[in-house]
């Protein structure tokens, strides 16, 4: 489809307003909660007509949907390239270490991350504290995709392993890796040196240490 130099500004213009919503939705319904922004004060820090969030997502719930959205494909698009990348490497033999060590890395830079970080955990407690979020978004945008991608690559090194053994496989690593990252945040913010300290680098080495042996261990059972 060719454009014209005005379809193109049109198109531009359209991405400018739908970015310019999403980006103050998101930090008003991080800083008030959802019931606590209006549609008046979404599009005044837009800088844009109150028509537009109507326009552009049908709708204030619509538009918290898609502020989601875009930073569960965030997340989605970081978890299953750490999960191809080291799938697809070229001597075609996967390391069982590699792979958990790379998805780590992947799940807890995107919770550090200073831009994005900090407004998604806001998000999430938001979320917690008051449900908006239709059950299906997480699972269809994030947690499906990423459990059966990270499966299918558990179930081709470790050949013994089952589906249903996989996924509690998937399930206890990343709660340690959201487990350590809470007690990292909340160990920070106490001034207390009898607490324990450790570098998050070290913690994540340990918990891929560990969950290598343990799948391992669950994988060889089917042997015995």
């Amino acid at each position: 489809m060719a454009f014209s130099a005005n379809n193109k500004h049109e198109y531009s213009s359209d991405r400018s307003v739908q970015e310019r919503l999403l980006d103050s939705a998101e930090e008003l319904f991080c800083e008030r909660g959802f019931d606590e922004t209006g549609i008046r004060e979404l599009a005044s820090t837009a800088h844009c007509n109150i028509a537009a969030v109507n326009y552009y997502f049908g709708g204030k719930e619509k538009l918290y949907i898609e502020v989601w959205r875009r930073h569960l494909r965030i997340l989605r698009e970081s978890r299953l390239n750490s999960i191809e990348s080291v799938m697809s490497r070229s001597d075609g033999q996967p390391c069982l270490e590699a792979l958990l060590r790379s998805f780590a890395n992947a799940f807890v830079g995107s919770l550090i991350d200073e831009k994005k970080g900090p407004r998604f955990i806001k998000l999430m407690i938001r979320e917690m504290l008051d449900r908006r979020l239709p059950g299906n978004v997480f699972f269809d945008e994030l947690i499906i995709p990423t459990m059966n991608a990270f499966s299918d690559a558990l179930m081709k090194i470790c050949r013994t392993l089952d589906e249903s053994k996989a996924q509690l496989v998937i399930i206890s690593f990343i709660g340690q890796l959201l487990q350590t990252f809470h007690v990292k945040t909340m160990f920070e913010q106490i001034d207390n040196p009898e607490l324990l300290k450790f570098e998050l680098a070290e913690a994540l080495d340990h918990i891929v240490r560990f969950s290598v042996a343990g799948i391992r261990a669950c994988a060889e059972e089917k042997n015995q």
